[in-house]
């Protein structure tokens, strides 16, 4: 498996999303419906998911995409490699034009993510990785940033979600008296991590395989990790049961 040429296919297929996306978010009508979970389903997730899926299929590998099918566990469990996909990961923000969202698509292998690409379109950062190039941001056309864990960092910054603080997540941020806590949309959470711009991510309300695959790939190419808690085991794709459980992610 070629991962620095699927990374390519993945991040073109990220831009191109990010492009049909913003075609959206600057005009009047977002085209908002409720999906049955309650939660928001825009003209720009529908038109990011047939953009990735056009890129993707021509990988041959099988897509899991929260805008697309319902695939069951049976068929599934046998994949070995697949994509796992979320068209637009924050779409409360894409509707407050916050711009904090990102395309996100990962290459799961054997319920580990292999390839990470995170792309926001407003901010114009890209963050891809995997096992052999390592992790990077790029910032509109500037040279990429490597990404590498710091080792034996304290915890001084925090990232928690503003919309999810729950009061396990609260009394975890009580353990680091004096830490700074910062947020931000989406998968930008872990990518703080990834870059040290904080040291640890605590996640204690639900999520999808979708909404962490790609930033976690990036985390485990910079050499950080995301841990179930509080079992401290590593968070794991393609479950018979695709939301996540609580996790944290450290820098």
């Amino acid at each position: 498996m070629n991962l620095k040429e699927l990374t390519s296919i993945a991040k073109d297929a990220a831009l191109n999303a990010g492009i049909e996306i913003l075609k959206v978010y600057h005009s009047t009508d977002f085209g908002v419906e409720i999906k049955g979970d309650d939660s928001p389903l825009t003209k720009a997730d529908r038109a990011a998911h047939e953009v990735i899926v056009s890129f993707l299929e021509k990988t041959e590998l099988p897509i899991l995409s929260e805008e697309g099918k319902d695939i069951p566990y049976e068929i599934r469990k046998a994949w070995d490699y697949f994509w796992l996909v979320d068209p637009l990961d924050g779409t409360k923000e894409f509707i407050k034009r916050n711009g904090e969202f990102t395309v996100n698509i990962a290459l799961i292998h054997q319920g580990i993510p292999v390839i990470g690409v995170v792309y926001s379109p407003v901010l114009e950062w890209m963050y891809w990785g995997n096992e052999e190039e390592g992790a990077w941001k790029q910032v509109k056309n500037e040279s990429p940033i490597s990404l590498k864990k710091e080792e034996g960092s304290k915890v001084e910054t925090i990232v928690a979600s503003r919309s999810h603080l729950s009061p396990e997540t609260q009394q975890f941020i009580d353990q680091y008296p004096g830490a700074e806590v910062i947020s931000m949309g989406s998968s930008l959470k872990f990518l703080l991590v990834a870059e040290g711009k904080a040291q640890v991510y605590p996640r204690f309300a639900p999520t999808m395989e979708w909404d962490t695959a790609a930033a976690h790939g990036v985390i485990l190419a910079a050499g950080s990790e995301v841990l179930q808690w509080p079992e401290k085991t590593p968070l794991v794709y393609n479950k018979e049961n695709l939301l996540n459980p609580w996790f944290i992610c450290w820098g």
